[in-house]
């Protein structure tokens, strides 16, 4: 019932992360944030902790406060990224067709009608990527990429429109791969796309306010 206010606030939240409304080290105060978003508690409750759990909040004394991704963060995230599901896919061959259509299907739909309500596109990218990492048949690399991947997920469709369609189309490069079976190729084109998102990311990361400050 909550959820689509929940989004709502994560949404706005990031933004003012973003934006410079909200600096490193601000209080991410549940009652102050909702009387700004005119909001109830309960959604801005939830989004604070989506925001924490994405580490871009940490617990200082009584307050919960803001951080924000250093670059160096970045290439970190994004270089063990490459490494693991490059390995990954590249182990994905056997995956079943009737999959790979499946998560086809679902991306030329978002690239017919956008990225969609509640979170479409973040559901079908953390399906595929998932779906790539399942075939290393290890629980701690699928584990580890996953919590890889929500470091950096505040920058999506909303924050990075740019990538938005050119990731869709890298994803059925992918998927095109791994159904011909070549796995050399799909290998490449996971790390050409992880390196992709790891530019924009830092790209947007320097148009905050307290970096091109300095």
């Amino acid at each position: 019932m909550n959820q689509p206010l929940a989004q709502q606030a994560y949404g706005k939240i990031i933004e003012m992360i973003l934006s410079g409304t909200l600096m490193p080290g601000d209080a991410l105060q549940e009652a102050k944030l909702g009387e700004t978003l005119d909001m109830s508690r309960t959604p801005v409750r939830e989004a604070i902790k989506r925001i924490e759990a994405e580490g871009l909040a940490e617990q200082d004394g009584r307050f919960l406060k803001v951080r924000t991704l250093t670059a160096a963060e970045v290439e970190e995230i994004f270089f063990l990224r490459g490494v693991l599901e490059s390995y990954c896919i590249r182990q994905a061959t056997s995956v079943p067709v009737t999959l790979l259509d499946e998560l086809e299907k679902r991306v030329r739909h978002l690239q017919r009608h956008g990225p969609g309500e509640e979170d479409e596109q973040r559901r079908v990218d953390d399906d595929l990527h998932r779906t790539f990492a399942l075939s290393s048949r290890s629980e701690v690399m699928v584990s580890t990429i996953a919590d890889l991947r929500r470091r950096t997920c505040m920058f999506d469709h909303s924050n990075l429109p740019h990538r938005f369609l050119k990731s869709c189309e890298e994803h059925l490069e992918m998927l095109d791969a791994v159904r011909a079976g070549d796995a050399g190729r799909a290998g490449i084109l996971m790390a050409e796309h992880i390196t992709r998102a790891r530019d924009a990311i830092l790209e947007r990361l320097a148009l905050s306010p307290e970096r091109t400050a300095e």
